[in-house]
């Protein structure tokens, strides 16, 4: 369970971020606290992503005030921000195709104690497992997808970043991913979850913020959905 009345593990002010000349956030503020699971919810194109791109340092340039377990991370270069406690769940999923599945999984370094072991990772993930001498290419999406899970949770990474973990795959393997999420709820670890299926964030979810045009336009615990359904249907369609 989360713990709202200490301090936010990760802390973001007045975030601004650019691709070239082009300005993609203006302003997002937001906390999450250790052992949640907080879901950004947007339309295609709001910032979403974007977010997740800027707490990384991969824009083209970003301002404001980024604050992981204490640390500023405003001042790490980009090749250090992984080290500092970031784990990064891509939407394209980043498998590396010539790999095996088990070279895939012992590729990131570990960053800090607390790491799954492989043994535990088999156990969550029986699928990759029974696939771990396969190449990447042999894998369907949801094995991928997966993959690129499990690749973070071996790492000690204290505050896992996902985007659109479920785009594209069909309905029994966004069920399972799910699943996947309650039980890393459990072992206490930090979720960010970008994702356009509102159905399956609500089942996730222990809070939610909505973006649009670059801002977060409302946040709200997921006790209160039935007072926010309108405003929803208005900003998601949901």
């Amino acid at each position: 369970m989360s713990d709202q009345n200490g301090q936010p593990l990760l802390r973001v002010r007045g975030l601004e971020a650019w691709y070239g000349e082009s300005q993609a956030l203006h302003g997002v503020d937001f906390d999450i606290y250790p052992g949640e699971t907080v879901s950004f919810l947007g339309r295609n194109g709001v910032g979403k992503t974007t977010t997740l791109r800027a707490l990384l340092g991969i824009t083209s340039a970003r301002k404001g005030q980024i604050t992981l377990n204490g640390r500023d991370m405003m001042k790490v270069p980009r090749h250090r921000v992984a080290a500092c406690g970031f784990g990064y769940v891509p939407e394209e999923r980043g498998i590396f195709a010539t790999l095996t599945v088990e070279e895939n999984l012992m590729l990131p370094p570990v960053v800090a104690e607390g790491g799954m072991p492989i043994s535990e990772i088999y156990a969550l993930f029986p699928n990759l497992e029974e696939r771990r001498t396969s190449q990447g290419t042999k894998l369907s999406g949801g094995e991928q997808q997966m993959l690129a899970i499990a690749r973070v949770l071996r790492t000690g990474a204290r505050m896992i970043l996902m985007d659109e973990p479920t785009e594209g795959l069909a309905p029994v393997i966004v069920q399972r991913i799910g699943e996947i999420l309650l039980d890393l709820k459990k072992r206490g670890l930090t979720v960010l979850l970008v994702e356009q299926n509102f159905r399956f964030a609500a089942k996730v979810a222990d809070r939610f913020y909505v973006m649009d045009h670059g801002q977060i336009v409302e946040g709200f615990a997921t006790s209160e959905l039935p007072a926010h359904r309108a405003r929803l249907n208005e900003l998601l369609g949901v």
